[in-house]
């Protein structure tokens, strides 16, 4: 993914100068590799040049008037949900659920794009899409409307838009994110498409063939580029894992300053993104990169995560019972079927005019997230839960981060109150 600021990583509203930040409370042990997952090169064909990449970009806030007919996936309807059938959402959820996203439609967000029915309407000037909500082929007897973020909005962060948009029923809410807003513009996240982020620090192997871990890039001068006010980089300089005096917040999202090194410099991007196609869409590049996520470098946040206004859950409780089971559901269908919807995506990628993402690109996203443990159960067999000990620690790493940025969390937060598993059913999990 060519990007222009910062997406799923939690990126923070505000730059932060290294040298005013304090040392966050990392619990001792969270600065190795817990899981021990192997860096890995998925292979793929596909070739781009870099000015069209760079073009593509250019041309994101351009806007359509038209809207597309009937594009490729979507799934078949092949019932209608009975008035009392768990599936049912028709009289207890919004006649159209609104899920705002913060950035184009990618294989990340195969599970909401698996809701859509066959032969949505795409709004190419909105750069949102409209068809039934569909649970495995059962017509639900409501819509849903996915909004695409980050360039096709500003970068209105979703958060901001539950509070200024009451259309929108979900937003995507990284928990670092949720966790810095809690005080002002608080968010409840009922559900968790992803366990972890696919958020990665890449380099040439050849360059650096001593680089193993991250911790390994702290020991040495190595310059690493990143998106200016990312969260997870006042982690990974507050721990030590990074030293303040080696990290650059000038990457913009291109791969021209990693290329122009030659190497020589380290970068964030995403596995599911630049992993690929600085390997196999980069003409000046087109070699593979080495990687480590950075949450297995003590930033276990959620990314993305679908959230609601807490003032709202009253409300929207009896929709939640029904409907975020629904997503789970489809968080398996995708893994186990991606190739409707990955043709539905770059359909909506190409029509939005956002990025160039092309079909094996979505493929190697989905296979890369499932071998990576960033896509499914995570520690137990449920899909879609939160791991509240998990989330003590991610209030207790960023807690003295936005302290020092002047913009301190809610007193006394608690796990609670920023996620709850009370809609997710226990007994829906991905089995191989």
């Amino acid at each position: 993914m060519v990007t222009l600021g910062p997406t799923l990583d939690g990126a923070g509203e505000a730059a932060v100068a290294q040298t005013d930040q304090p040392r966050p409370t990392v619990p001792e042990g969270r600065l190795h590799r817990e899981n021990g997952r192997a860096m890995r090169r998925v292979m793929s064909v596909r070739s781009a040049s870099l000015t069209a990449v760079v073009a593509a970009v250019a041309l994101a806030g351009t806007a359509c008037s038209s809207e597309s007919s009937a594009p490729p996936g979507g799934q078949s309807v092949r019932t209608q949900a009975a008035a009392d059938a768990p599936d049912s959402l028709k009289g207890v959820c919004p006649d159209t659920v609104v899920i705002q996203t913060n950035w184009w439609p990618q294989a990340e967000y195969g599970a909401v794009y698996r809701l859509l029915g066959e032969k949505p309407t795409i709004d190419k000037a909105k750069k949102k899409v409209t068809g039934a909500l569909v649970d495995d082929n059962v017509d639900t007897g409501v819509k849903i409307e996915i909004r695409a973020g980050g360039p096709a909005n500003n970068f209105t962060p979703s958060a901001s838009l539950l509070y200024t948009d009451k259309s929108v029923t979900l937003g995507g809410v990284d928990l670092d994110q949720g966790a810095q807003l809690s005080a002002d513009k608080p968010t409840l996240s009922v559900f968790a498409p992803l366990d972890l982020s696919p958020l990665v620090l890449l380099w040439d192997p050849k360059t650096h063939p001593e680089f193993n871990t991250i911790s390994d890039i702290g020991q040495t001068d190595t310059k690493v580029l990143y998106f200016q006010g990312s969260t997870y980089m006042s982690v990974l300089t507050g721990s030590g894992v990074l030293r303040a005096s080696q990290v650059d917040p000038s990457y913009d999202g291109t791969p021209a300053k990693f290329v122009t090194s030659n190497g020589q410099d380290v970068q964030q991007g995403y596995l599911t993104n630049e992993v690929y196609s600085y390997e196999h869409e980069i003409p000046q590049w087109k070699k593979p990169v080495e990687w480590q996520l950075v949450s297995d470098s003590g930033f276990p946040t959620y990314p993305e995560t679908l959230a609601i206004r807490p003032d709202r859950k009253d409300d929207l409780a009896q929709c939640l019972h029904k409907l975020v089971p629904i997503l789970q559901r489809a968080t398996i269908n995708y893994m186990t079927d991606p190739a409707s919807t990955n043709d539905l995506i770059v359909q909506l990628v190409d029509d939005y005019k956002s990025f160039p993402y092309s079909p094996e690109r979505a493929k190697y996203a989905v296979g890369a997230m499932q071998d990576n443990g960033i896509l499914g159960n995570g520690t137990n067999k449920t899909v879609g839960d939160f791991d509240m000990a998990r989330v003590q620690r991610i209030i207790d790493i960023v807690k003295p981060i936005f302290a020092g940025q002047k913009k301190p969390i809610k007193a006394g937060l608690k796990p609670e109150d920023l996620v709850t598993n009370e809609f997710v059913d226990t007994s829906i999990g991905w089995v191989k």
